[in-house]
């Protein structure tokens, strides 16, 4: 029998780039708790990350970055399932297989920053951006020793929940990850409100990560999580 579709196309998307990149930056999008069929090519979610990507691509392409995207099997999370992450994890596999050694960036929104997270452990990826992630409580933090989180959350977000997230990276932190917290104030989940904002310190921050430029200063001013205090 021949292979089902969901084994022959791979989840990574990437344009024409350079043929020997020094970096790469995935965008993962947005999605549902649940959700079986597979997202449509125009879908709201995955509009919003373009101009993400573009200005990610623009300041940051002619230096050797590639920048390309996680494209989805269902729309939804699914529980157990957690297909997302599954997509995100071998897009990063496929990455790899296609340019050894080359560092990763990982950038999800939603749903997406929660299988970017998830992601994190995968040996190519040194930092995640979570735009609004959707960080349940007992999310998995033990995988992201030695890697950098940054989370960036609106404080109107009334979808995912920017107390989780604090918790999130405080558990990062302990769990040996270098994690910061920037809640960006007057803007919601869809980051429609001060999309500027959204847009130019994702921009920034991909760059610091990356070592191409400073991280912006708001983000190195952003809550840096202390550990949990040990539970008697």
């Amino acid at each position: 029998m021949p292979e089902s579709a969901d084994r022959i196309r791979s989840p990574l998307v990437l344009p024409r780039g350079p043929g020997s990149p020094a970096a790469a930056v995935l965008f993962l999008h947005g999605g549902r708790e649940s959700g079986l069929t597979e997202p449509p090519g125009w879908n709201l979610p995955g509009l919003r990350m373009r101009p993400f990507a573009r200005r990610v691509r623009r300041a940051y392409g002619a230096r050797g970055v590639l920048v390309g995207r996680v494209r989805y099997r269902c729309r939804g999370w699914n529980g157990e399932r957690a297909d997302a992450a599954q997509d995100a994890r071998r897009a990063v596999d496929d990455l790899a297989a296609r340019y050894p050694d080359v560092p990763v960036v990982l950038v999800g929104h939603s749903m997406g920053g929660r299988a970017a997270l998830r992601a994190a452990g995968h040996p190519s990826v040194r930092a995640v951006v979570g735009l609004a992630p959707w960080c349940p409580k007992g999310e998995p933090v033990a995988h992201l020793r030695e890697r950098t989180v940054v989370v960036l959350h609106g404080d109107q977000d009334r979808t995912t929940d920017p107390a989780a997230s604090e918790d999130f990276v405080s558990r990062a932190v302990a769990a040996g990850a270098t994690a910061r917290l920037l809640r960006l104030h007057g803007t919601g989940h869809t980051m429609l409100r001060r999309a500027g904002a959204w847009h130019s310190l994702t921009t920034d921050t991909v760059g610091g990560l990356l070592g191409l430029a400073p991280l912006p200063d708001a983000v190195e001013r952003g809550r840096v999580a202390q550990e949990h205090p040990q539970e008697p």
